[in-house]
């Protein structure tokens, strides 16, 4: 049965409407044998009315010809849409594909047409089509199927503990103790451990880590980060401009959620840089603000340059309302340092243009280059004096990152400087909606906000422990991006700190071509290739945006040494068969 595909210009994109027939038996909505919807339920009919959006990559390329001729064994009634978006901002390219389908049965009040569309449109690389079949990979070598690989190495997510790292014994004793308080006898666990337990506990309801805190968290812990972050700076801190988050990732959406509000018909927007991490162009899809890309400068160690975030904030302001920049320092995916006199610029910049500083500071451990340091923004405003130490300011760490690497635990802090009073409390009034943060996760982020103290039981260890960790993951740094340059092709800045490297890769118009008519952006036709052929599971470039006609990967530096070695070695051979193969 034949069926037609017509094509219409809509602006600047290009909308496709397909007229399709399937088997109402099939798991999943396919064409030309690719899935559409992988994760739809089984379908004993076609009765019900749906719409799904997935990334480019996991789509057949679509003509975009005036017209197309489709055949199906057994035709049912459907109609979908494909919508493919091409814009000239610094933004992922994607797909939408929705697909209509009804008749007399089943009816659903919450479908995905009628579902917030701003979380259709959201997308977040780092877990998205090239994870999920990293996970169906892993899945198949359980079952016996032949791969021309034994494991699947996700190098695709900063998950440190998941790579082999070890926790930090103090950090894991205490969380044991402040969840098992009868222990506290054990003659096994020091002292300084014990002593640190019971002060959490005495600020926990009913002495219990099961008990609810305070929305903006235990109010130790609070005292400790700011004391952290006097130590850190050399300034003084309140705790009451402290709160604690189910991560980092947690606050920093809390924070965005301020600015979701039109002044004068116009959209708040929020200046990310490019390359950068998936969280900010999915929070600011989610919440409807307007995203501000402005391009780190690749020739430059990943520089930022001022010019670049004039251009980016003049052209912006036609559409919408520049509000918050975002800076993040040590970077990710692209690993650099900021200088502080590139800090400095940044700060003028922003007070020049009335704007609140958002500093993702997650990475301040992760120095890894011996002629660079970090260098807080709190601390540069407060002493650049006047006009600057009264910006407004909101920082965040987490306990995810660093030598820890506690992801799954979930905390993390934010500090809000100079924030106006009464919009203090309307984000408290916010947060306190979610009740409080896992205090499990509370209880971890104490050490690293309170580390053991020189002549403590617990220092000498927890400095060994500390140590190896951050020296370990500079060695591996080093050797990643040692190899990769070494790689016709490659080409990577050096990992100044962080967790990433995010090499650019020449492609050959050839393999440019295949992706093309695969539907897919080329990094990820090459990331897609690599995983099927070695199990290595990287992220493609255009998931964090990059410079027109560009192509990166970003790859971790979490394996540990032998598995990255093989990891190394195995990308090194399949990327000279992939050149060959498209040369």
């Amino acid at each position: 049965m034949p069926h037609v595909c017509s094509g219409t210009t809509l602006g600047r994109s290009r909308r496709i409407v397909i007229s399709r027939a399937w088997p109402s038996s099939k798991r999943s909505w396919e064409y030309g044998r690719r899935p559409l919807y992988p994760d739809s339920p089984p379908i004993a009919g076609i009765n019900r009315i749906s719409t799904s959006t997935i990334q480019r990559g996991h789509l057949a390329a679509f003509p975009l010809s005036s017209s197309l001729s489709l055949s199906s064994k057994k035709p049912t009634a459907a109609v979908a849409s494909s919508l493919v978006k091409t814009s000239g901002k610094p933004t992922t390219t994607y797909r939408t594909f929705s697909s209509t389908m009804a008749t007399a049965g089943e009816h659903h009040t919450l479908t995905i047409d009628n579902v917030f569309s701003n979380l259709r449109r959201m997308e977040y690389a780092v877990r998205g089509p090239l994870l999920l079949r990293a996970l169906e990979i892993e899945k198949e070598l359980k079952k016996g199927v032949k791969k021309p690989f034994k494991e699947v190495i996700k190098a695709n997510i900063g998950d440190a503990h998941a790579m082999g790292q070890r926790p930090i014994t103090i950090l894991r004793q205490l969380l044991l103790l402040t969840i098992s308080p009868e222990l506290m006898n054990d003659p096994r666990y020091p002292e300084d451990v014990k002593n640190r337990a019971k002060a959490i506990l005495n600020d926990c309801k009913g002495g219990s880590v099961g008990s609810y805190s305070e929305s903006p968290g235990i109010e130790i812990v609070r005292r400790h980060a700011a004391e952290y972050i006097e130590r850190r700076d050399g300034h003084p801190a309140d705790y009451k401009n402290i709160i604690l988050s189910n991560g980092a990732s947690d606050g920093i959406k809390s924070f965005l959620k301020l600015f979701n509000e039109e002044l004068n018909g116009l959209p708040s927007g929020v200046m990310i840089p490019i390359p950068q991490y998936p969280l900010y162009s999915a929070a600011l899809a989610e919440f409807g603000l307007s995203q501000i890309g402005y391009y780190l400068d690749e020739d430059n160690k990943w520089g930022l340059d001022i010019t670049e975030l004039e251009r980016a904030y003049n052209q912006a302001k036609k559409t919408c309302n520049p509000r918050v920049i975002v800076v993040i320092n040590p970077g990710n995916p692209t690993g650099q340092v900021l200088t502080r006199a590139n800090i400095e610029n940044v700060i003028r910049f922003a007070q020049k243009n009335r704007l609140f500083i958002l500093a993702d500071e997650v990475y301040q451990d992760n120095i890894y280059d011996p002629d660079s340091a970090f260098h807080s923004f709190k601390k540069v405003m407060i002493e650049m004096g006047a006009p600057y130490n009264k910006m407004e300011l909101a920082s965040f760490m987490s306990i995810s990152k660093g030598y820890m690497g506690e992801c799954g635990i979930r905390c993390g802090y934010a500090e809000y400087f100079n924030m106006d009073p009464d919009v203090m409390a309307i984000l408290s009034k916010s947060i306190s909606a979610m009740l409080c943060p896992t205090v499990l996760g509370q209880v971890a982020m104490d050490v690293v906000v309170n580390p053991p103290k020189p002549g403590e039981p617990s220092y000498n260890q927890f400095i060994k422990e500390k140590t190896a960790v951050l020296e370990s993951l500079a060695e591996r740094s080093r050797l990643v991006v040692d190899t990769l340059n070494s790689i016709p092709g490659f080409k990577s800045n050096p990992a100044m700190g962080a967790m990433y490297v995010f090499p650019r890769i020449d492609l050959p118009p050839k393999a440019i071509e295949a992706a093309k008519a695969a539907g897919q952006e080329p990094d990820v036709f090459y990331a897609f290739k690599l995983l099927e052929a070695t199990g290595i599971c990287v992220i493609a470039g255009s998931g964090f945006g990059q410079k027109p006609g560009t192509y990166h990967i970003r790859t971790t530096i979490l394996p540990q040494k032998e598995m990255i070695k093989t990891m190394l070695n195995s990308l090194k051979e399949f990327h000279l068969k992939f050149m060959k193969e498209y040369s």
